[in-house]
């Protein structure tokens, strides 16, 4: 029977990890794949794990908890949990029930047909007017300029196989996207869109800031359109410079007594180094990426892992 394992990275969920537990748990029962768990703590320091412990799983296969040494981030969490998966396939999702509970059976139905990637896109769900005009903007940008088979929707989850699973051990990546790097792998993917819920308990720990710095790290990674951007620029203002200075010797060749004025001196002095300095901003983005990269820092640190032990009777 195929083994599914589950990655659920987690942080501070102790208002909704008792449900989340019994979601899962239920999702293997009478299936025709089993389910190991591998729940991943980013730096919780509510009680989620003892809550984890203490559950009394009754139908999936395996259930481990790895502890990270601090706050890694989810992707970070997911690579952890990946690294310590022994299922056919792997799937992440998070621990806040707004997966619809039939869409495991729906991905790996799916994914038997042959598919090496199956991912699902959001058809609706309650979100602010930020939320959709963040990932609306980011759908739209990463298509054009970066993974070009990404969602116009956007991807929540993805189920993919062993192959998927071995790509990403071997090729851990720091400061970028796990989703854009499995989809840009190029494997033969099929996308479903399915109806997910609202947060059942607790506040969502997807920050604006963490969601400007997926924004940054996934073009940074995955396109070199900003760095074109500053080139475009350059190219720009420097006709505009060219163009304003033949206009205002042609002016004063014409009219002796005209006067450039401070404004407009000051005005393009500002714009310039403004323009100058988010240049080297984006540079230096590319830049410490590839610092951070030859440094070979470990993208996370595990500081106990603990499988915990299934009563193989009930699940019989």
């Amino acid at each position: 029977m195929p083994v599914i394992s589950v990655i659920v990275p987690f942080l501070n969920e102790a208002d909704c990890i008792t449900l989340f537990c019994e979601y899962i748990d239920n999702a293997a029962k009478d299936k025709t794949y089993e389910i190991e768990v591998i729940f991943v703590d980013d730096g919780s320091s509510d009680n989620t794990v003892e809550i984890i412990q203490n559950y009394l799983y009754e139908y999936c296969k395996f259930v481990k908890i790895i502890r990270l040494s601090k706050n890694f981030g989810s992707h970070a969490a997911i690579r952890a949990g990946l690294l310590h998966s022994t299922g056919d396939y792997c799937l992440f999702i998070s621990a806040d029930l707004q997966e619809p509970k039939d869409m495991i059976d729906a991905m790996f139905n799916k994914i038997i047909e042959g598919y090496d990637i199956v991912n699902v896109e959001k058809c609706s769900v309650e979100q602010s007017f930020m939320g959709r005009m963040f990932g609306l903007i980011f759908a739209s940008l990463i298509r054009r300029y970066g993974v070009k088979n990404y969602s116009s929707g956007g991807i929540a989850n993805i189920m993919f196989n062993k192959k998927i699973t071995s790509f990403l051990n071997e090729n851990i990546e720091s400061n970028t996207s796990i989703v854009l790097q499995i989809i840009d792998s190029g494997f033969k993917s099929f996308t479903i869109t399915m109806d997910y819920n609202n947060r059942s308990a607790g506040g969502s720990k997807w920050t604006v800031s963490k969601r400007i710095k997926l924004f940054i790290d996934s073009f940074v990674s995955f396109s070199f359109m900003p760095i074109r951007l500053v080139s475009l620029i350059g190219i720009l203002m420097a006709v505009g410079g060219f163009s304003f200075g033949m206009i205002t010797i042609i002016n004063r060749l014409i009219n002796p007594n005209f006067v450039t004025g401070f404004a407009t001196i000051a005005s393009l002095l500002l714009f310039g180094f403004g323009v100058t300095n988010m240049s080297l901003g984006i540079i230096a983005e590319y830049l410490w990426r590839t610092y951070d990269a030859s440094r070979k820092r470990p993208v996370f640190l595990i500081t106990d892992i603990k499988e915990l032990k299934i009563d193989a009777l009930k699940r019989a």
